[in-house]
């Protein structure tokens, strides 16, 4: 082989050394971004069903298939979900979070536009992306196995916001009067 064909050989190899945590990286994201997505579709569409088998297993240990549909579709009477914005995606090792904001709307008990900002969590089991988003205890195991994951990306909770007069205005429930 000529001098100039190994270096170019050389170069590229170093290339691709370089390029390929970014391009795993990628990879990971995307993969991340399909699940988050595919489960709001199942959510949309009401298929608790698959929704329930995105769960990671410890939450499905905790908690039978049949209550967790019921309770979604017992939802499903006081909010509709109409789109969802996925922001930035981290991805370390077994576990990712993703920045999304849920659109939809109350239906009960006011009709009004709404958005829901919330850190969507998910873990790796055997191979696949589990949402374990409104799985506390899961998430604080995988974040403690994690810790520099968990000080770049703390838990935050959801805030729920509701539009009035054509403007976003944060939804405390501790501030609606009861009836």
């Amino acid at each position: 082989m000529k001098t100039s064909d190994c270096k170019s050989v050389l170069l590229a190899l170093c290339g691709f050394i370089f390029l390929a945590p970014s391009v795993a990286s990628a990879a990971g994201e995307a993969e991340v971004r399909g699940t988050v997505q595919r489960v709001f579709e199942q959510l949309k569409s009401r298929d608790y069903s698959s929704v329930y088998d995105a769960l990671p297993a410890s939450s499905r240990t905790r908690m039978s298939r049949s209550r967790f549909t019921s309770a979604l579709s017992r939802a499903q009477n006081m909010y509709v979900l109409d789109r969802l914005e996925i922001g930035q995606v981290k991805v370390s090792s077994n576990v990712a979070v993703a920045e999304t904001v849920l659109y939809g709307r109350v239906v009960r008990p006011l009709e009004t536009e709404s958005k829901i900002v919330v850190q969507q969590y998910l873990v790796r089991e055997e191979g696949n992306w589990r949402v374990a988003t409104g799985d506390s205890a899961t998430i604080k195991t995988f974040l403690a196995a994690n810790p520099a994951f968990d000080r770049k990306f703390p838990i935050r909770q959801p805030r729920v916001y509701i539009k009035q007069n054509g403007n976003w205005i944060e939804f405390n429930p501790q501030r609606v009067p009861r009836r």
